[in-house]
């Protein structure tokens, strides 16, 4: 006579339950075979992938130029950082330090046929632990429609609406001004010491009135830049935004201005400008880091990667 069958020992299940454990599990690991591999590389950016990096700022249609890549690589090499796939660079993004009190992130870029495969999270991580293992307070950036999401997810917040302005070529009468730095004045005004992204900048063009403001220009691939200008008063800004347009009347121009600034706003309608972008301030901040304000004598930033 035969023995009863003995059931299965499975930690209390019945014989059923087993076989759908043992499917699934089976399935998941199918699932899991099927899925790829990321198959990328996270590394510093290097002088020699310049024509990489231009390739993406041309792709995304903004305004950068090699020596703004060269900028970032001259103040911050080790912020610089490159994402590799299939043999080629495939994302960039930077980190631009002001001492440990604030860090700027920028270049936050991906090669169109690189896009929805998670890079520019990836390289977010890389450029986060970077700020935090130097002990920076507060990181700031200016995102785009197309990555607010991203950031957010990462811990940023809203700040404030950034915009950018266009001027179409054309004459404008203006004065011939000398320039002198005082970066103590801006260090103020800023709140950190940007001492040598001024220096840097100020190879191109710089003017500045003593005691009244000073304003900077660089040049870019779609139109002039203008940019950094702190100004005491309107009339100061005036002065300013004359001495640069003039020394570009063949030139379309860009101005990055913060709109709740309505002297900036003004100035900008009365020069012919108009808005064409709209991006997002964020910061991610420590617990008790001071706050980074946007005080009214900023009529133009530095630029999205400089702030």
């Amino acid at each position: 006579m035969k023995s009863a069958a003995r059931p299965r020992k499975g930690f209390g299940l019945s014989l059923g339950a087993i076989h759908l454990l043992e499917f699934v599990l089976l399935s998941r690991r199918r699932d899991y075979a099927m899925k790829p591999i990321p198959d990328f590389l996270i590394r510093r950016l290097q002088p020699a992938d310049l024509e990489s990096a231009l390739r993406l700022t041309r792709a995304a249609g903004w305004n950068q130029v090699a020596s703004d890549w060269q900028r970032l690589l001259r103040l911050e090499p080790e912020g610089c950082f490159a994402l590799e796939s299939e043999g080629q660079v495939a994302a960039t993004t930077s980190v631009l330090r002001y001492g440990q009190e604030l860090a700027w992130i920028g270049m936050v870029l991906t090669a169109p046929e690189f896009r929805r495969r998670g890079f520019a999270d990836a390289l977010m991580a890389e450029a986060l632990q970077y700020t935090e293992q130097r002990g920076v307070s507060v990181v700031k950036l200016d995102a785009t429609d197309q990555g607010i999401g991203l950031y957010r997810r990462h811990g940023f917040v809203d700040e404030c609406e950034i915009q950018r302005w266009r001027r179409e070529a054309g004459p404008q009468e203006g004065e011939t001004l000398p320039y002198a730095s005082d970066f103590a004045s801006d260090r103020v005004l800023f709140g950190t010491d940007r001492a040598a992204v001024l220096q840097d900048l100020q190879e191109f063009d710089a003017a500045s009135l003593p005691g009244e403001g000073y304003a900077m220009g660089r040049p870019g691939f779609l139109a002039a830049y203008f940019g950094p200008c702190v100004a005491h008063s309107p009339a100061a800004a005036r002065r300013l935004l004359r001495w640069f347009l003039a020394k570009h009347p063949e030139e379309a121009v860009f101005w990055d201005l913060f709109p709740h600034n309505q002297e900036a706003v003004q100035l900008a309608q009365e020069f012919g400008f108009t808005p064409v972008r709209t991006l997002v301030r964020m910061h991610r901040s420590q617990a008790g880091a001071r706050a980074f304000l946007n005080p009214a004598e900023v009529f133009a930033i530095a630029g999205f990667e400089l702030g």
